[in-house]
């Protein structure tokens, strides 16, 4: 067994943790651990970072695993190559492909929100022998659709384009987001929280409407409570410092995602899985019909759960329930 990077510091940010950098084919993955005991790998989504889980590794660790929080390649202190093709899922699966090895595992569970599912999701299905187990939070699992994700989310929307549409082209979401990030972030994480998102008269901030901006519809408010403003400190100072090309870039290949992974179509995930949704999560609405195709798509589901009275940002907002139906889940695949 390999033995994990020597090179750690404590995390001011996530008491307990520690980071971590560690060397993989395209260049170095930034991560929080915690905790000993069989590995969990934990993928953050758009716009996050490893900051994400805070509230989970301490949980976890407690719980008797091996917590690790990455920051996904172009996020926060992982590298960010110029390519936008770089940002491709074969080569985010074979990121954590190489995280496992660097820290010594031969095996891990991955779990994964917003962007992270799809990316958890993919990691098991390309490579089960070495994630023996998934979770997904927020974005319910999808096999492979012979449509083309271009097309199909071009004709979403009506007049409005859908908000994938609107950060295809590489440098217009910047040139919105980048002036102000730390605002838009406030406005994003506001409009996706089940306390503080718009009403639905409002109109919905996944669509822009011809020559508007995404975040005219975002919510104008007071933050959510789960989000404090050492919380957005924390998010927006990683931002400011990036950028979000990194993050959008994962947006702008899901055509090449859908050419590299034709060949998986029709493909289900054996392994024990989880999920976890909110209630009040556009992902669980618009995705109904994936949740109700897990006993064909996830054979080896274990518990599926939609939280009442919860938004987008799942493990943030309803963090004591997530980590209650994660460990208890964790417990019965490591049993």
């Amino acid at each position: 067994m390999r033995q994990p990077a020597p090179s750690s510091t404590p995390s001011r940010s996530v008491p307990g943790a520690v980071h971590r950098l560690v060397d993989v084919p395209g260049g170095r993955i930034h991560l929080l651990e915690q905790g000993t005991g069989p590995l969990v790998l934990l993928i953050h989504g758009f716009p996050e970072t490893s900051y994400s889980w805070r509230h989970q590794l301490p949980a976890l660790a407690e719980a008797g695993f091996r917590a690790v929080a990455v920051d996904v390649r172009g996020y926060g202190r992982s590298s960010a190559p110029r390519a936008v093709d770089a940002y491709r899922m074969t080569a985010l699966v074979a990121d954590n492909v190489a995280v496992v090895h660097a820290l010594g595992e031969e095996t891990a569970t991955v779990v994964g929100h917003d962007w992270g599912s799809p990316i958890a999701a993919n990691s098991a299905l390309l490579r089960p022998d070495l994630f023996t187990a998934a979770a997904f939070l927020s974005v319910p699992y999808s096999p492979w659709s012979p449509v083309r994700p271009t097309e199909a989310f071009a004709r979403i929307g009506g007049g409005e384009e859908f908000y994938i549409s609107y950060f295809q082209e590489p440098g217009r979401a910047e040139a919105e987001i980048e002036p102000d990030v730390r605002g838009w972030l406030a406005g994003l994480y506001a409009s996706l929280s089940a306390d503080t998102m718009p009403p639905p008269d409002q109109g919905s901030p996944y669509f822009v409407p011809a020559g508007a901006r995404m975040r005219d519809r975002f919510a104008d408010g007071p933050l959510p409570s789960w989000l404090t403003e050492e919380d957005l400190d924390v998010y927006s100072a990683e931002f400011e410092r990036t950028g979000l090309t990194g993050g959008l870039n994962r947006y702008r290949n899901v055509d090449r995602d859908w050419e590299d992974l034709a060949a998986w179509d029709g493909a289900v995930l054996t392994q024990p899985s989880l999920f976890l949704g909110g209630s009040l999560d556009s992902s669980t609405t618009w995705m109904a019909d994936a949740i109700a195709a897990y006993p064909d798509t996830l054979p080896g589901l274990v518990s599926s759960h939609l939280i009442e009275g919860c938004g987008h940002w799942i493990q943030q907002e309803r963090a004591s329930e997530v980590n209650t139906l994660l460990t208890r889940w964790l417990h019965t695949v490591h049993a």
